[in-house]
């Protein structure tokens, strides 16, 4: 059984709003990235309370930080990033979740990836040791124009940082728009880092996000594979059907409503349970 979450920032800034969606289309987790327009690595002490206090009295589960660590160009200040990464780690434990998602830094445009793979890998492993100590799993996703945003690129850095706490968090539209076919090239290299799922699907002719299903995402060939190997982790729904950007993406309520529905008929033709 699959459970369902979602970037809920997706459907609207307001939380209450972000709630009311995801609760009429059954779900009773979301992934936190940002709330009321602000970044889930930026919340002070008071929202956070309320953010938290919010959620309790709803009835919901954070599924994950949907944080921005990694997220900066690899020539970036990384001290100072640092610090948000501090501040992610303090948010996941005081919500309740030991998932972070993150990133493999943005290369320089036009530069070859393999010219910082040590600066990438020694960054990542330096992450990784402080959530073996922070009891927390980071979520790498495979996002375009990052280090890792190939699976090859991907297991190197899986493979060299060699640790339960760094799994991945497999994107098929974003491997579609770096031109790698999700299931038939991807997901046979990182089957056995999954760990978290991302519903998104796209094309390949113009990198256009489409509903679960409706696009190159080879999805049900991926959750058939799923299916077969018991997957019982989190589907997060990742929408972006009405804008997208390196930072957030965005659906509102009807579009995210529709790319819930999308998913929920792909996994009943094949007859995976989701709750």
């Amino acid at each position: 059984m699959i459970t369902l979450t979602g970037f809920a920032d997706e459907i609207s800034p307001e939380l209450d709003v972000q709630l009311d969606v995801l609760e009429s289309l059954g779900m009773k987790h979301l992934e936190l990235r940002s709330v009321w327009g602000k970044n889930v690595a930026h919340f002070n002490k008071e929202e956070l309370k309320l953010i938290k206090e919010t959620l309790d009295a709803r009835g919901f589960s954070v599924s994950a930080i949907g944080s921005p660590i990694g997220k900066i160009g690899i020539l970036d200040d990384f001290e100072k990033h640092k610090l948000d990464f501090e501040r992610v780690i303090k948010t996941a434990h005081y919500l309740n979740t030991s998932y972070i998602r993150i990133f493999s830094f943005f290369i320089p445009e036009g530069e070859n990836p393999t010219d910082y793979r040590e600066e990438v890998l020694s960054r990542m492993k330096e992450l990784v040791k402080v959530a073996e100590v922070e009891k927390v799993v980071l979520l790498h996703e495979n996002e375009k124009d990052i280090y890792g945003d190939n699976a090859e690129r991907c297991v190197e850095i899986l493979e060299y940082c060699d640790s339960p706490n760094l799994r991945a968090a497999f994107d098929p539209a974003n491997f579609v728009q770096c031109g790698v076919k999700p299931f038939t090239e991807a997901y046979p290299l990182l089957e056995k880092y999954i760990e978290y799922m991302h519903v998104k699907d796209a094309l390949f002719t113009d990198g256009e996000v489409v509903p679960a299903g409706n696009g190159d995402g080879e999805m049900k060939e991926t959750y058939q594979a799923l299916r077969l190997k018991e997957y019982k982790g989190f589907a997060s729904l990742e929408p972006h059907l009405a804008a997208a950007g390196p930072f957030s993406g965005f659906s509102g309520p009807d579009l995210f409503g529709l790319a819930s529905r999308s998913f929920k008929e792909l996994l009943s033709e094949l007859e995976i349970k989701v709750k």
